[in-house]
């Protein structure tokens, strides 16, 4: 993937690792069209980043998927990269059936939503050279939190949606890649954009930068491996129990 030169479409780029990644991209010397549902965090954002253009969205509505994508096609015919990133979490009690309508928006967003934005971008992308859909997945596709059971269970399923696009586009030109990120320190969950544990957002984004100019379709950040890894290596249960304590 060229890492500049880019007309790339990015929705979920309001806050944490979309927007420090939008903000990369724009930099790096590309066109970068941001999306999201709150609009004052899209004003606010192309404020501080002119030349960053944006465009309300939300995931969760087939009808705003559709309308954006005609809307962004229109003004950026040129564009050549889609980035899956809207996704929301949420931590799960399953002893207790309040956690079905937690599931059902995690759900919506995270599966149809990755769904719909491919279905609305491919048939164009074919069209322009140098095309390529990012997914975006988890660490934790490969290995469930087990608080968060509905959120992992939509990443291992991005996972293998992108495997099998990535079968069925290959002879459209459409590259297919998949970004595996770490937990990164923002606000996803409480406490995690201070967490020790979790990955500096600005070390996340210069290790994905350069990781794109390379040539890996599943784009596994480092501290991300051991996750990917996890079953082959036989470490997937007790890493599932240090998982557990993680988050409240």
């Amino acid at each position: 993937m060229q890492i500049s030169g880019n007309t790339i479409f990015l929705p979920g780029a309001t806050s944490g690792i979309g927007e420090a990644l939008a903000v990369a991209l724009h930099d790096a010397g590309n066109t970068v069209v941001i999306a999201g549902r709150r609009q004052e965090r899209l004003d606010d954002i192309a404020a501080r980043h002119p030349g960053i253009e944006t465009a309300r969205l939300d995931v969760a509505d087939p009808a705003s998927i559709d309308a954006v994508a005609a809307a962004v096609l229109a003004r950026f015919p040129a564009l050549n990269v889609l980035i899956t990133m809207a996704g929301v979490a949420g931590s799960e009690d399953l002893t207790s059936a309040d956690f079905v309508d937690t599931a059902e928006r995690i759900v919506t967003t995270n599966v149809l939503g990755t769904i719909r934005l491919v279905g609305a971008f491919t048939e164009h992308l074919a069209t322009v050279p140098d095309a390529t859909v990012v997914t975006v997945s988890s660490g934790l596709a490969f290995t469930p939190m087990p608080v968060t059971p509905t959120y992992s269970a939509t990443k291992s399923f991005v996972h293998a949606f992108t495997d099998s696009l990535r079968i069925q586009l290959r002879d459209s030109g459409v590259r297919v890649r998949e970004l595996v990120p770490p937990a990164v320190q923002t606000d996803i969950f409480d406490g995690q954009a201070d967490a020790e544990w979790a990955m500096p957002l600005a070390d996340f984004v210069a290790e994905v930068m350069d990781l794109l100019a390379g040539d890996d379709d599943e784009i596994v950040v480092r501290n991300a491996r051991a996750l990917r890894n996890s079953e082959v290596d036989g470490t997937r249960g007790e890493l599932m129990e240090q998982l557990a304590h993680l988050i409240g």
